[in-house]
């Protein structure tokens, strides 16, 4: 399926939900891989508001993009944030919706 880049260069970011592993079966508790990169995934609970609008996204990123000491209400900026749609039949219900992926996420420098 086709992905689709968001822009955030103009979006105040923060983390609203702090990061853990993307569990992919809850039964074994089986971590998600990235295809490319072999690197665990972690999902960060994100807050993104622009031109007076400010929503929650769920955003899956690679472990080695997601940098130490990230907490609640820290500034972040999001590297290479894509979505995309999918479509999945669980129990024999289909649901669907759209997932948000970054690269990776840079914290913001003191100084």
């Amino acid at each position: 399926m086709p992905s689709f880049k968001i822009d955030t260069s103009t979006a105040i970011v923060f983390v609203a939900v702090e990061p853990k592993h993307k569990v992919i079966n809850k039964e074994t508790g089986e971590i998600a891989i990235d295809r490319e990169t072999k690197a665990k995934m972690m999902t960060i609970g994100l807050t993104i508001a622009d031109e007076g609008e400010a929503n929650l996204y769920t955003v899956s990123v690679p472990e080695t993009g997601v940098p130490d000491g990230m907490t609640l209400g820290m500034p972040v900026k999001v590297v290479g944030l894509k979505a995309r749609d999918w479509e999945n039949t669980f129990n024999g219900e289909k649901r669907f919706g759209i997932a948000f992926r970054a690269v990776a996420l840079v914290a913001p420098t003191k100084g």
